[in-house]
């Protein structure tokens, strides 16, 4: 079943959706994309979705003090993160933005690693080989034709294995993108272009970005787009999961739109009361992601109380774990910036370094 999702205060809503759990928590029929959870499953899907939020709500309280110097919340996206994280095999490649948290969770990596990065005491934190997950990328758009690039290597390698990009509405302008939807097409690559549609590029809506429906555009590179409800943890892993096995097979690639909110501003240094009005993010609350799961599993008997309140006792201690080893994380030496910009020994680095070594030398002890 395809169903229509409200746009919140606009006036025209989005086309058909694939969408399997409503707001309400009830459980749909799709014929194309489908899933079959045991009740674990679905007990796990939630806990991801609840923890990741808490560590969320933790990174925007430690930036709110000072602790770090900026964070781009995923408030109201972590079902499509987690949905489409959760779809990928081990052998595949995520290739990140700078909002991915939910995914890097499904990726072991430890969220720590995450906050050092925009505490300014790493430049990442991860090794991308050990948890086929790339470093955050900052520049809009850029790491599509990486990924585009990767999953060529794998096409050549003839590895059984996918590759996953995210960027959001916004990036959906930049030049980087539409080629790399070039790329693939023509290259038959396999990767999964995945759009977390948030209706908001900074202060910009959707409107300004595009006259048709994004996974629309997909058809004029000559490659098949989807449009899921990204609040539908179980749609994002079921159109997610289709996708990547189609590229795993030698379909090529998918754009796949997942249709969310931005519940929160774009980062911590934004104020989007400024620009949109309060109800469009009420109207907003009543499709939260995590909400539909818990409806779902207490209608269907799938989970009681003490399930739900040992989550939340986890979350806290996740919480309450993740700002004391924040905290304690040690200030790096200024000459370490120096140490990973080339694998090789680099006569200009190591000229820079001396003459960076004289200058903090200069400064009485």
């Amino acid at each position: 079943m395809t169903l229509d999702a409200s746009r919140g205060a606009h006036d025209e809503a989005p086309p058909e959706l694939v969408q399997l759990l409503t707001p309400e928590g009830e459980r749909i029929e799709h014929p194309d994309y489908d899933v079959d959870l045991t009740p674990e499953e679905v007990r796990s899907l939630y806990r991801d979705l609840v923890l990741v939020r808490r560590i969320d709500l933790e990174a925007v309280a430690l930036q709110r003090q000072g602790e770090l110097g900026i964070w781009a919340s995923l408030l109201g996206q972590e079902a499509a993160q987690i949905g489409s994280g959760r779809a990928l095999t081990d052998s595949d490649m995520a290739f990140p933005t700078y909002r991915e948290h939910g995914v890097a969770w499904c990726r072991d990596v430890d969220p720590v690693k995450l906050l050092g990065l925009f505490r300014g005491v790493n430049h990442g934190g991860w090794d991308p080989k050990e948890h086929n997950f790339h470093l955050y990328t900052i520049v809009i758009g850029s790491q599509t034709l990486h990924a585009v690039g990767y999953a060529m290597g794998i096409q050549r390698d003839d590895a059984n294995a996918a590759t996953i990009v995210y960027f959001g509405d916004g990036a959906t302008s930049q030049g980087d993108v539409n080629e790399s939807f070039i790329w693939a097409s023509v290259f038959n690559a396999p990767i999964v272009f995945f759009c977390q549609n948030n209706q908001w590029a900074i202060s910009e809506p959707l409107e300004k970005q595009t006259r048709i429906p994004l996974y629309r555009r997909a058809s004029g590179f000559g490659f098949p787009g989807i449009r899921v409800d990204g609040n539908d943890v179980f749609a994002c892993l079921a159109v997610t999961r289709k996708a990547l096995e189609a590229a795993r097979t030698g379909q090529g690639p998918t754009l796949v739109e997942a249709f969310t909110y931005r519940m929160g501003a774009h980062t911590t240094t934004d104020d989007p009361t400024r620009y949109r009005v309060a109800g469009e993010l009420e109207a907003w609350k009543l499709k939260d992601p995590i909400e539909r799961v818990k409806a779902y599993l207490f209608k269907n008997e799938l989970a009681d109380q003490e399930f739900f309140d040992s989550v939340d006792e986890e979350a806290a201690q996740l919480g309450a774990d993740l700002r004391r080893r924040c905290l304690a994380l040690p200030d790096p030496r200024p000459l370490d910036i120096f140490d990973h910009v080339y694998r090789e020994p680099h006569a200009l680095i190591d000229q820079e370094r001396a003459q960076f070594a004289a200058y903090l030398e200069g400064f009485e002890k």
